[in-house]
């Protein structure tokens, strides 16, 4: 590397170190000032709101605010006062203000005498009637009464727990200047004021009204309502409670929810509004401001990040065109090089390739014999085996020819003596007995001959049956219980003969295994256990040796006396199995005994797969 590349590198760092940092001043920049253009965007919108919100109120309120004052000069009002005994006059007001109330869409109008009673009602026909109810301790009741002056509050309903804004008015006796005599009853209208609730329900920011003590009566967040902004102090904690305001309840103050602090309503605007000093305030979404700085430092750092890219790729186009300049008188130099490399290889490859081919031809003839020899072991297995059983297949076989023997003697005697049926009979036994004879050597035949290595759908249940006829007589002989029980039948790919073989081996090791037992019993068992057949052969033997556990399945390797195996058994056993794709294992059965266990895959199995192969 050239001093001037070096300088090269050294320049291009820095000005990429500068470049960085500038484009990271930049996009930071730009996400402060996005935010603060979008705060300030957030805060005039809000204000407009306000705005809104705050002059449809007053409009509710002010078109109420002259209802109670009519009511007020109606004679029947006055006349109703002065004579409450007359139910014909108080009833032809519980109807005048029903139709009033429904024709101005106002929740009751109602009157009230100078204690508080009311004496009639709008809703005088509902079963939260106001008839009878005493509001002396409201304050737009001593407001009108006390100060002859108009009276307006906001609380939830005593009679029928519903919230509303309240307006009343003095009524004086009929004929009388306002003002020069005492008042003898109020009038006073109920306004709902849900509406406007049920209005701010579309706005994903908070709305509230409070009242003046900062208690919020109407909100679009629903845990907000009946909360104080802050903390009251007792007196005005009383103060609500002796007037039913929020009905009697405990204010606790919104900083205790845990919905504000995780929001973080911090900031809020607020715009006053109606005679009772209401604040309504709205709560700007911080979030809004956070998405439109980060938009905007998104939007810079693609700009950034396409400029940078279409720099680099120019620097890049000229870096390679210098690059291949020098590629080209390299590749010149490499070209000459890489004949003389190829020349040399080529050599080499052949002789290699010559070499791999004798190996190759080494190998498949090493497989072959292997092979051969392998089959020649099975078979050499399978002879050994029946030169173990020679003794028990001897006296199955003396069994019926001593049979025969006897039969047929009889036979000549009971013919002489002229007693053909006698004769007959003689003759059907002997006919069995050569028959059961003839299965006997069937069965030997059929087991000592040369495996074809012929795969076929082999009946595991009819294997054991086969294995177990040819053991019958050696088992009858050593007094040892051998029971077969097939949970369901089984059918796998493989050899008959060399299915049996294994059988056989397995079972003949358990019979060898509980010869010295007091309780000679082997079990053989098959089942099907996901997707494969299960074979076990369990004796009531001392079981495997720790020592001899892990030399079980080696060639040549026995625990028995000279002359009475070779070692080969279970190692011949365990290859036949992995040939079929199976496994054959063995372990120590808990209450005592050893399991040889067999798994083969099913031929259905087998089957599935090799189709979806």
């Amino acid at each position: 590397m050239t001093a001037s590349h070096t300088e090269n590198v050294r320049e291009r760092r820095l000005i990429f170190i500068c470049v960085a940092f500038a484009s990271f001043a930049l996009v930071v920049a730009s996400y402060f000032v996005a935010a603060s253009i979008a705060r300030e965007n957030s805060r005039q919108a809000g204000n407009r709101q306000l705005q809104i919100i705050s002059l449809d109120i007053e409009s509710v309120l002010e078109r109420y605010e002259t209802l109670p004052f009519a009511i007020s000069y109606l004679p029947l009002t006055a006349e109703a006062l002065l004579h409450k005994q007359n139910a014909t006059q108080i009833q032809a007001l519980n109807l005048s203000l029903q139709e009033l109330a429904e024709q101005a869409k106002v929740a009751a109008i109602y009157l009230m005498d100078v204690q508080g009673n009311t004496i009639a009602a709008s809703n005088w026909n509902t079963a939260q009637s106001y008839l009878g109810q005493n509001f002396a301790f409201r304050p737009y009741f001593s407001e009108a009464l006390k100060e002859a002056r108009p009276g307006h509050f906001y609380a939830i309903g005593n009679t029928t727990n519903i919230p509303g804004y309240f307006i009343s008015q003095p009524v004086y006796p009929p004929g009388s200047k306002r003002g020069s005599q005492a008042p003898i009853g109020v009038i006073a209208v109920k306004i709902i004021l849900d509406e406007f609730e049920q209005a701010w329900h579309s706005s994903e920011e908070p709305i509230a009204l409070s009242d003046r003590h900062g208690v919020v009566f109407l909100s679009n967040r629903a845990p907000w309502k009946y909360h104080s902004l802050q903390d009251l102090s007792p007196v005005v904690q009383q103060n609500l409670k002796a007037t039913l305001q929020y009905g009697g309840q405990h204010i606790a103050a919104i900083a205790q929810l845990p919905m504000v602090q995780k929001k973080g309503y911090g900031e809020y605007l607020q715009r006053p509004i109606g005679r009772l000093n209401w604040q309504l305030m709205l709560f700007p979404d911080q979030s809004k401001v956070m998405r439109a700085g980060l938009q905007s430092s998104l939007v810079v750092a693609l700009m950034l990040g396409i400029a940078l890219a279409f720099t680099a790729v120019f620097d890049q186009r000229r870096r390679r065109l210098e690059e291949g300049r020098l590629a080209q008188r390299a590749l010149k130099k490499a070209a000459d090089e890489l004949e003389l490399h190829i020349a040399e290889r080529t050599h080499q490859l052949t002789q290699a390739n010559a070499e791999l081919e004798s190996r190759y031809l080494t190998l498949k003839q090493t497989e072959t014999l292997l092979r051969s020899t392998q089959n020649e072991m099975v078979q050499a297995g399978k002879l050994a085996m029946l030169g173990q059983m020679a003794t028990g297949i001897t006296h199955e076989l003396n069994q019926p020819l001593t049979a025969i023997r006897a039969f047929a003697d009889n036979a000549i005697t009971f013919m002489n003596r002229g007693k053909a049926e006698q004769a007959l009979a003689n003759l059907e036994h002997i006919s069995h007995a050569s028959e059961r004879m003839g299965s006997i050597i069937a069965q030997l035949k059929g087991f000592a001959r040369k495996s074809p290595n012929a795969i076929a759908e082999v009946d595991v249940q009819t294997a054991i049956q086969s294995a177990v006829s040819l053991l019958r007589s050696e088992t009858d002989r050593r007094g040892v219980n051998l029971h077969v029980h097939v949970a369901e039948p089984a059918k796998v790919f493989g050899d008959t003969v060399r299915i049996e073989q294994v059988l056989i081996n397995l079972i003949r090791n358990a019979l060898d295994a509980v010869e010295n037992s007091p309780f000679k019993v082997v079990d053989v068992r098959l089942c099907r256990e996901q997707g494969m057949a299960r074979i076990s052969i369990a004796d009531s033997g001392t079981g495997i040796p720790e020592h001899v556990a892990g030399h079980l399945f080696e060639p040549f390797f026995t625990t028995k006396e000279i002359g009475h195996g070779l070692g080969l058994g279970l190692a011949i056993s365990s290859s036949i199995v992995q040939a079929m794709n199976g496994s054959l294992v063995a372990n120590n059965r808990p209450d005592g005994g050893a399991e040889f266990t067999v798994c083969i895959p099913l031929a259905v199995e087998q089957a599935n797969n090799t189709s979806t192969a």
